[in-house]
């Protein structure tokens, strides 16, 4: 997120304001009022009147803590831990439904599994499953739900003529949960862009605070713009998986050859090291020590790291920016190893990547840990919307 004089100095409403302060807090933790103003472009006395209302809405709380410095403030304000959010996570294996807090704890999880062969009425029938066990636990604990999040992998663009990865209908699974959750703002989005939002809010020292790419790598290879929070596009998919590479190469689930996807997925992984995705994914990040790599198969991680780089430099030429997190199995790797990513940005970025100016990170894999990123997007959702009652809608 921009800040100071980089920001352009326009008028925000209420909601932009709210939204401002609120998704400060979720990405920095907690902040003392100071440098929160200073943060949100306000001045003392404005935030003060915004915070008060916060505060009687239940959003925010502010607990006494040792001064930064002598004089110093020692409220600390920070999002209050007793709102509740509820995240579905939808993965090749099964449905994660949680309730959780806009810290990320979860106290409430349970993973309904999908059919070998997943079709829209059996996912539908999952979902079902799942909504009723969510109504029932909320219901008996008297849980108000502030957001729910819903992650569907690939959904975007082309979702209306059929899910690419798990079918779902989804206009029937928003029906769904308006029947059993009225009045509860719900959000649907692509899985990466959960993930771009699970980092971005919980990964300490997280490396880029102003515009960038962040790229996940798991069970597909997909991208999402992360910009100013505030801002309607703030997180956008992008398609970056599925860029050809050369139509003699393997066969990728979107019908095509040759994608990246279909060298540097996690089946694509997992078939390299012989072995099927169900270990690949019981493994862990374990599977880069368990496994024995021979300079044969380093070679290849390398030749397929190098690939995912030249798909990462055309999409910064499309539209360019300064910052790339990566996350997923190319992290676990050494740093002799991912530099392969790099050479593939220089190969490919029109200028290189030094003259572009373009720094790389990478951030550990987020597969695994659903509904955690779910739970993240829905505190997104909720902080973006400045804690006002909104519509229900769908990002795509």
């Amino acid at each position: 997120m921009t800040t100071g004089m980089e920001m352009p100095e326009q008028p925000r409403s209420r909601r932009q304001t709210r939204a401002a302060i609120l998704t400060h807090l979720l990405q920095s933790g907690g902040s003392f009022r100071p440098p929160l103003a200073k943060a949100v472009r306000l001045s003392e006395a404005s935030l003060s009147r915004i915070l008060f209302d916060l505060k009687a809405e239940g959003l925010i709380e502010e607990v006494r803590r040792p001064a930064p410095y002598v004089g110093g403030p020692t409220g600390l304000v920070s999002l209050d831990r007793t709102v509740a959010l509820a995240a579905l996570e939808l993965t090749g294996e099964w449905l994660s439904v949680g309730v959780g807090n806009l810290s990320g704890e979860l106290r409430y999880i349970e993973r309904v599994p999908l059919p070998r062969k997943p079709t829209v009425e059996t996912v539908g029938r999952v979902f079902r499953e799942a909504l009723n066990l969510l109504h029932d636990w909320t219901r008996r604990r008297r849980i108000r739900l502030a957001q729910i999040g819903v992650t569907v992998p690939g959904l975007g663009r082309l979702s209306e003529f059929g899910n690419p990865i798990i079918p779902c209908d989804i206009a029937q699974l928003d029906d769904m949960l308006g029947e059993q959750f009225a009045g509860v703002p719900v959000t649907f989005t692509n899985s990466v862009v959960a993930h771009a939002a699970f980092h971005r809010c919980r990964t300490e020292n997280y490396p880029f605070t102003d515009a960038h790419l962040f790229v996940f790598v798991g069970q597909g290879v997909a991208g999402a713009w992360i910009d100013d929070p505030i801002e309607d596009d703030a997180l956008e998919p992008v398609e970056l998986g599925h860029m050809v590479f050369g139509t003699g190469g393997p066969r990728c689930r979107c019908g095509h050859h040759g994608c990246v996807e279909a060298y540097t997925s996690l089946p694509a992984l997992a078939e390299l090291l012989r072995i099927t995705e169900a270990e690949l994914l019981q493994l862990g990040s374990d599977w880069v020590t368990t496994l024995p790599l021979t300079a044969r198969l380093r070679q290849e991680l390398r030749q397929r790291l190098f690939r995912l780089g030249l798909a990462i430099g055309n999409t910064l030429n499309v539209k360019p920016c300064r910052g790339v997190v990566v996350s997923g199995w190319p992290s676990l790797l050494a740093e002799d190893d991912r530099k392969a990513v790099n050479d593939g940005i220089d190969s490919s970025l029109l200028g290189g990547r030094k003259l572009a100016q373009v720094s790389l990170a990478f951030v550990p894999p987020s597969t695994g840990n659903d509904p955690q990123a779910a739970l993240a997007f829905a505190a997104f959702c909720l902080a973006r919307s400045g804690g006002m009652p909104t519509a229900s809608t769908e990002a795509a």
